[in-house]
């Protein structure tokens, strides 16, 4: 079988799986709404371990410390001044209907999704049995952040079914990222780590800056104690995705 159609088969797959927000779509809305900050927790914890645990051991290694840490902190500001941008557009009136962090966390891990195809096809050029590992490991890194990730739309306000479709072609970048990776094929190796801070950057300010002030707001100590755990559950697996592959 050729090398592209692994790489569209593989990454199509991952995409599918942001299809799991369908599950959420039949659960009641009072069930929803007690649910969903506990998959905010669990993002948050996922960002901020795919951060500090991933993309910045990855980035660091394959970049200059005086280039890596400024293309860190440059993304940060990039992603507040487009927060900021969004805020004003959609929030200078009373009653926002949308939280500004839904778009973010759209566009941070639509970048995301499109460094994993990127990673999927570069490793499917060096061989199929690594390019098949891969996607395995970022296919279970894919159902915890893409459930949470549903669950961070829906807190944000966007309706069930649109919450649902735009987590979709979020998703569809794996796929656009695993086309681009092939087609430049020598070149992804050099390409990657200049994405791997930029995606860092806007893990790190979406739960910095917009979910974990959104757990905080919780005032009972059981309740708030359990939003911690799910928190530090969402960075222990992504510490055990550490082993796999």
């Amino acid at each position: 079988m050729h090398i592209l159609v692994f790489i569209i088969i593989s990454s199509f797959s991952i995409t599918l799986i942001a299809l799991l927000g369908i599950f959420f779509l039949f659960l009641r809305k009072r069930l929803l709404d007690k649910i969903v900050v506990y998959l905010v927790a669990f993002t948050a914890g996922s960002l901020m371990g795919g951060a500090f645990l991933h993309l910045l051991p990855e980035g660091a290694q394959a970049l200059p410390p005086d280039i890596f840490f400024p293309l860190l902190l440059l993304s940060f500001i990039l992603f507040f001044f487009i927060e900021e941008l969004f805020r004003w557009h959609h929030c200078h009136k009373a009653g926002c209907p949308q939280h500004s962090f839904g778009y973010i966390n759209l566009l941070g891990d639509g970048v995301h999704n499109f460094i994993d195809g990127l990673i999927i096809a570069a490793t499917f050029l060096v061989n199929v049995r690594l390019g098949l590992i891969t996607t395995l490991a970022v296919a279970l890194h894919e159902v915890p952040q893409e459930i949470g990730d549903f669950g961070v739309l829906i807190y944000a306000g966007f309706k069930r079914g649109r919450a649902l479709f735009l987590n979709f072609l979020a998703a569809v970048m794996v796929v656009l990222g695993g086309f681009f990776g092939y087609s430049l094929s020598l070149r992804v190796e050099s390409a990657v780590p200049y994405l791997l801070p930029f995606a860092a950057g806007s893990f790190i300010y979406l739960a910095t800056s917009d979910l974990i002030p959104e757990i905080k707001k919780e005032k009972k100590i059981k309740k708030s104690l359990l939003l911690f755990f799910f928190f530090l559950l969402g960075i222990l697996i992504m510490y055990l995705l550490k082993f796999i592959g």
